[in-house]
């Protein structure tokens, strides 16, 4: 099975931002050394309990401190940036790690409205700038490749068209990915014919739907022939399910929180997670999100990935590690997270 490592870069009570850093680059490089495949960071903004701000510059720091797993998003929230940006950013990426780098694109906020207008406003865009969405990622797409793309330009600046490149003189291209939770991204996929990431990990529902809608309308193109599916899954997994459970709670009772539109707060320590006791309606929402996760001993977790892939015939799956911490942790450092990884790969790696 070809598995793959999904990280938003949590931050625990008992760490700072630097703390959280440090424990995705021991992260990064254990997934390295046991043989997945790829290492995404995502986009989210103005969370306390997740540092993946910026996707980009997380790639870059831990380009130089792994040596083969491709490096990715997952994903740059393209509605918040100028497509010139990005592809700028991706193409230097690639130069600097060739064949490592993946693009992974969404069309999530990543954040609160407040946060979203002042993440965008600095260059005059709102949400209803997601309907121009299709167009930016074509746009980055050709920025990125060696030809460029002509853009098309008004009368007044005296000249018809304009050649503009993300980089001088590409080699090689980032992988192009669309992530998604909905028909839309399915529909738009199939439609790009590029390959396609169902955020199953984010609420697992409709991914039966939009994995099939995807197959049945994929459009060969000339970055990918046929579809390519990938599924992302919450993680929990250590030598008994006792403390796998234990070490997933802290993450349940944050998603508890965000889902109640309650404020957020760093990620508890497990030790402070055990003694609550969550109302009949939160409890629902705990069994629901337990469900669609991996959680368990070694031996079990595996099949559960198994016939998770199964399920859903999809080409590879990716990890998102969400184990927490005993109070007394290395701050700088995330054991159950680094558990989960090496553990499953013990079973399904070799």
């Amino acid at each position: 099975m070809q598995l793959s490592v999904l990280d938003l870069v949590p931050v625990r009570t008992d760490q700072t931002s630097a703390d959280a850093l440090a424990a995705t680059v021991e992260l990064a490089q254990a997934a390295d050394r046991l043989g997945y495949t790829r290492y995404w960071l995502a986009e989210h903004h103005n969370m306390p309990a997740v540092a993946a701000t910026s996707p980009p510059v997380l790639i870059a720091y831990l380009a130089g401190q792994t040596e083969r797993i491709r490096l990715g998003s997952g994903g740059v929230m393209l509605p918040n940036h100028a497509p010139l940006a990005v592809a700028e950013q991706f193409a230097l990426l690639e130069a600097a790690a060739p064949g490592r780098i993946d693009l992974g694109i969404g069309r999530a906020p990543g954040s609160d409205p407040v946060t979203s207008i002042a993440l965008r406003g600095g260059a005059g865009r709102d949400d209803s700038d997601i309907e121009n969405f299709p167009r930016y990622l074509d746009e980055v797409a050709a920025m990125m490749s060696a030809s460029g793309v002509r853009l098309q330009l008004p009368a007044r600046l005296g000249r018809s068209d304009y050649l503009l490149k993300a980089t001088p003189a590409a080699v090689g291209e980032p992988g192009l990915w669309l992530l998604g939770s909905s028909m839309y991204s399915a529909h738009l996929a199939a439609a790009k014919g590029l390959p396609y990431v169902f955020a199953h990990h984010f609420s697992g529902i409709g991914t039966a739907a939009a994995l099939a809608t995807y197959r049945r309308e994929f459009q060969p193109s000339p970055r990918q022939s046929e579809p390519r599916t990938l599924l992302t899954v919450n993680a929990s997994v250590a030598p008994t399910r006792a403390e796998a459970e234990a070490a997933l709670l802290p993450n349940l009772q944050l998603m508890v929180t965000l889902r109640s539109g309650r404020p957020l707060h760093p990620l508890a320590l497990i030790e402070d997670a055990t003694g609550w006791a969550p109302s009949p309606p939160e409890a629902a929402m705990i069994a629901a999100m337990r469900d669609t996760a991996v959680v368990g001993a070694p031996d079990e977790a595996a099949k559960q990935l198994r016939a998770l892939a199964d399920e859903f015939g999809v080409d590879e799956v990716m990890i998102h590690p969400v184990g927490s911490a005993h109070r007394g942790a290395d701050p700088a450092t995330s054991p159950a997270r680094v558990a989960t990884l090496e553990l499953l790969a013990g079973e399904l790696l070799g």
